[in-house]
């Protein structure tokens, strides 16, 4: 699948280059994912036996969607870097992998209304406009079932498509003040069953220190 099209200076091919040139650079960056890896594991002991589970912005597949699948669930990531997708499909073969946009998700298999139990979207959504993330949550809606769960995390910053250094390349983020956050997510159709924050250090000194905020939610 072709990255989208984004006419604007700065869009959606550009982003993917930049991931695409990353790689595996960024699990080097970011070793120890204690947090990412507590809620992906509430997400999964949650979830039914066997369940369709959306990992949405799966980079590399690790450690998200091999924690899933590896719990018993059938994994499908999408992510708009083939670079990451491509990682992704060696570090966990049992899985599904889509490109495609998170803001734009395309219609029709595998992504079907209301076909999936659980939603992993960590650190994904920080990649898009604020004006793009709304939609975006009220799509995981549509695609999750009745009751179904969301695992989300973000970093806390009062930011909107800015411009930042990541590992040698320049990408663009989002983000938002923790009850900015809550209000958005409960606003797209979803209860927050309960949420944490964490300090974080990564790594790579070409990333900055952040403040990690993870929501486990339920579709209502």
């Amino acid at each position: 699948m072709d990255v989208p099209a984004d006419p604007r200076p700065w869009g959606r091919q550009e982003q993917a280059a930049a991931f695409d040139a990353i790689g595996d650079r960024y699990d080097e960056a970011f070793p120890t994912k204690q947090s990412q890896l507590a809620a992906g594991d509430w997400l999964a002991a949650a979830l039914p036996p066997a369940s369709r589970v959306l990992d949405l912005g799966c980079g590399t597949g690790v450690p998200t969607a091999r924690r899933l699948v590896d719990a018993g669930h059938h994994v499908t990531g999408v992510d708009l870097s083939a670079g990451m997708l491509e990682l992704a499909r060696a570090n966990v073969p049992e899985g599904e992998f889509v490109q495609a946009d998170i803001a734009d998700l395309p219609p029709g298999p595998p992504l079907e209304p209301g076909s999936f139990a659980g939603v992993a979207a960590f650190f994904s959504l920080l990649m898009l406009r604020r004006s793009e993330i709304p939609p975006a949550l009220r799509a995981v809606h549509e695609l999750l079932a009745p009751g179904g769960l969301l695992a989300l995390s973000m970093v806390e910053a009062d930011v909107d498509d800015v411009p930042i250094p990541f590992l040698g390349h320049t990408i663009r983020v989002s983000g938002y003040l923790r009850d900015d956050l809550r209000q958005i997510v409960t606003d797209a159709g979803f209860e927050v069953i309960k949420e944490d924050a964490y300090a974080y250090a990564p790594a790579s000194t070409d990333v900055p220190p952040e403040q990690q905020l993870y929501l486990c939610c339920r579709r209502v």
